[in-house]
C-alpha cells in the first residue's frame, strides 16, 4: 500500500444496506491483492474462514492462500457476489478453495459446514469466526428490539461456540489452531453498538477460557481486536456522516485497510510463528489501547 493512500483519512458520505458489498465501496478496500507476498507459513494446511467474502475475512482467505493453505469460508447468499470474488483470489493462489452459503445462526448448520470442509478438503487445522453483525445506526435502547439482539449474539458469539464445537474433534488430530476475530469495542465501547460490543467483550473471556481448557489438547486458541477497518460492515450500518470521519479518532488519524490485519491471522495461525502463542488478544487497532 503506498504512503499516500495509508495518509488519506476521510471517505466520501456512503451508505448501503446491510451486509453490504464490496463493488459499491468508495473508495474501495484494500485486502492485499497487490502487496501481500507468502513464505510459505501455512504451507499444506486448511483453514474455515467464516464471513469469507469481503472485509477482514477475504483479506485472510487470500493472505491464508498465499501462504499455502486450502481454504473454505462462508458466506450469506446475499454475499454471493463478493463470495465468488474472493474464491477467484484463492484460487489465483493456486489453493483449493471451498466456498460455502451459510446463516450461522443455527446450530446444525454451523456443525454441518465443518463436516463439510472436513470431508472435501480433507482435514482442518484453522478455523477463523470471522463473521460479525453489527449495526450503528439506532442510537437509543428502545431500537434494540429482540430481532436485532437475536441476530447479533447468534451471528457473533453462538455461532463461535457451535463451530468451536463442532471443530474441536478435527482440530485436536492435527493439532490445529482457533482464531477469533474481537474488536477495539471490547475495551473501548460505542454507546451506539451497545450488543455488538458486548458480544467482543465476550468473545475476548471465550479465547482466553478456550485457551486454557484446549491447551491440553494442543489446539491453540487467540484472537484479533481490529479497530477503524475499512470493510462493507461500515457503510452498511454506520451513518453517512460517520463513515466520513471514519478512524480519524486513532492515534494514527486514520481508518486501516482489510490487508493491515490479515498478518496479525496468519501469525497466530503459524505452527512456527506463534507455536507458543495462546490465549492472547492481538490488538490492530491504528493506536488505540487493548487492555
Amino acid at each position: 500500500m503506498a504512503d499516500d493512500e495509508q495518509s488519506a483519512t476521510p471517505f466520501p458520505a456512503q451508505q448501503q444496506e446491510p451486509p453490504g458489498l464490496t463493488g459499491a465501496m468508495t473508495p474501495p478496500p484494500d485486502h492485499g491483492e497487490q502487496s501481500y507476498v507468502g513464505h510459505g507459513r501455512l504451507e499444506g494446511q486448511v483453514a474455515l474462514v467464516t464471513g469469507g467474502d469481503s472485509g477482514i475475512g477475504r483479506a485472510v482467505c487470500l493472505a491464508y492462500a498465499r501462504e499455502g493453505a486450502d481454504v473454505a469460508f462462508t458466506a450469506l447468499p446475499e454475499e454471493a457476489e463478493d463470495a465468488e470474488a474472493t474464491a477467484a483470489l484463492v484460487r489465483e493462489a493456486g489453493r483449493r478453495c471451498l466456498p460455502i452459503e451459510a446463516d450461522l445462526r443455527e446450530s446444525t448448520t454451523c456443525s454441518a459446514v465443518v463436516e463439510q470442509v472436513v470431508a472435501e478438503l480433507g482435514g482442518l487445522d484453522v478455523l477463523v469466526n470471522n463473521a460479525g453483525y453489527q449495526m450503528a445506526r439506532d442510537h437509543d435502547l428502545a431500537d434494540l428490539d429482540d430481532e436485532r439482539i437475536d441476530r447479533t449474539f447468534k451471528t457473533n458469539l453462538y455461532a463461535l461456540l457451535w463451530l468451536v464445537r463442532a471443530a474441536v474433534p478435527h482440530l485436536q488430530r492435527r493439532p490445529g489452531c482457533i482464531v477469533n476475530n474481537s474488536s477495539i469495542q471490547a475495551f473501548q465501547p460505542s454507546t451506539t453498538l451497545l450488543d455488538y460490543a458486548a458480544t467482543k467483550a465476550a468473545i475476548n473471556n471465550l479465547t482466553v477460557n478456550l485457551a486454557a481448557q484446549l491447551g491440553e489438547q494442543g489446539i491453540r486458541v487467540n484472537a484479533v481486536a481490529p479497530g477503524p477497518i475499512w470493510t462493507p460492515l461500515q457503510p452498511a450500518t454506520q451513518e453517512p456522516e460517520k463513515v466520513e470521519r471514519f478512524g480519524v479518532d486513532t492515534p494514527l488519524g486514520r481508518a486501516g485497510q482489510p490487508a493491515e490485519v490479515a498478518p496479525a491471522f496468519v501469525f497466530l495461525a503459524s505452527p512456527a510463528d506463534a507455536s507458543y502463542v495462546s490465549g492472547t488478544v492481538l490488538g490492530v487497532t491504528g493506536g488505540k489501547p487493548v487492555f
